[in-house]
């Protein structure tokens, strides 16, 4: 099996008077395990499921391979879909589930039955052919799907939120399962989910969507470190999110008056003086002081509110002028019994200055 890039060429989606996928260009490359992350109702599973041709676009092209797949159905294209609920086959055996497509397309059984138990071996599930799917966990479900779609040597591979419904633990290791058989196999991977996680995890690169448009496609630590929008920003991990006024610019710094006081930050986006902004900033990325402010250019006094333990870490909300910042810090001794009052500091470079835009969460 060999992947094939997929590109997409001013593709838009619209059912009636609805737009579920604004003008959109992309290029999915070879190979690639490539996310499409954002929030129910984005428009990323109409997304995939143009490019696997159960809906055609209203306008633009689907290439896969260089190969214009207008007028093309699901069976005539290079690709195969993992659906969400995996949609095996309850009283066919897990053998028979991964043959099933080979059975369709007329291949003969010899070949199926081992065809099949190549598959079974590729995702860790070899001698586990007569079982039926009830007898096998969601994780060991889920590997059968993903066989039973590799069973017909697509050169893409479309997963549609297939974690979604095990649990925690099991979710986190089917990351690194699927992540391992992507590699094997050397296929194009195209993963929709709305869980950051997921996506920062496995993904060569990820595209993050908002109301039917991309914000930004780009590595998962440039999308952490480097966000390009408001909503990437917040909704690819955790901000503290302070709304103020542009109070001066230098090259690619800006300060803002906000409640909490003036704060700096790098520019990011089209600014003037005068000018409303969001100064967003990390909650790991703020130093805490206790008995006299901490170095840092930014440097705001608050009250602990509220103290939650994460294991490793401990989340802390802290009250500043009315407003509520998170701050994150290591587990220890010495934030075990906090002080009531309370000095939070961040470097200038630790938090991003945007023109007001749309934010993933408020």
């Amino acid at each position: 099996m060999r992947g094939k890039d997929v590109r997409l060429d001013k593709v838009s989606i619209r059912f009636g008077d609805s737009i579920a996928v604004q003008p959109t260009d992309l290029a999915i490359h070879a190979g690639e395990f490539f996310s499409i992350l954002g929030p129910s109702g984005c428009g990323k599973t109409t997304l995939l499921r143009t490019i696997s041709g159960f809906i055609q676009p209203t306008e633009g092209r689907v290439l896969i391979g260089g190969e214009d797949m207008a007028g093309k159905g699901p069976n005539e294209r290079p690709t195969a879909l993992i659906f969400q609920n995996l949609a095996l086959f309850p009283l066919m055996s897990v053998a028979e589930n991964v043959a099933f497509g080979l059975e369709a397309r007329g291949v003969p059984r010899a070949e199926r039955q081992r065809r099949a138990r190549e598959l079974l071996e590729l995702v860790a599930l070899e001698g586990f052919g007569d079982k039926k799917p009830a007898d096998l966990s969601g994780g060991q479900r889920q590997r059968v799907a993903i066989a039973r779609a590799l069973a017909v040597e697509p050169s893409v591979l479309l997963l549609d939120e297939p974690l979604s419904a095990l649990d925690l633990k099991l979710r986190q290791h089917m990351r690194t399962e699927l992540r391992a058989i992507q590699r094997r196999v050397g296929i194009t991977f195209i993963y929709i989910t709305h869980d950051q996680g997921e996506a920062l995890a496995m993904s060569d690169r990820v595209a993050v969507m908002s109301r039917g448009r991309l914000e930004q496609v780009a590595d998962a630590d440039t999308l952490y470190a480097d966000p390009a929008t408001p909503f990437v920003a917040s909704f690819v991990g955790e901000q503290n999110v302070l709304h103020g006024t542009v109070a001066g610019l230098t090259d690619d710094i800006v300060q803002a008056d906000t409640p909490v006081g003036r704060l700096s930050g790098r520019v990011k986006g089209p600014l003037a003086v005068g000018e409303a902004a969001l100064v967003l900033v990390r909650p790991e990325r703020i130093a805490l002081g206790v008995g006299g402010a901490p170095a840092g250019e930014n440097v705001i006094a608050a009250r602990l509110a509220s103290r939650s333990l994460e294991g490793a870490s401990v989340h802390l909300v802290c009250a500043a002028a009315g407003q509520n910042l998170t701050v994150t810090v290591p587990n220890g001794p010495n934030v075990r019994e906090l002080p009531e009052e309370l000095s939070l500091s961040f470097g200038t470079r630790d938090a991003l200055v945007f023109p007001v835009g749309a934010l993933a969460h408020g």
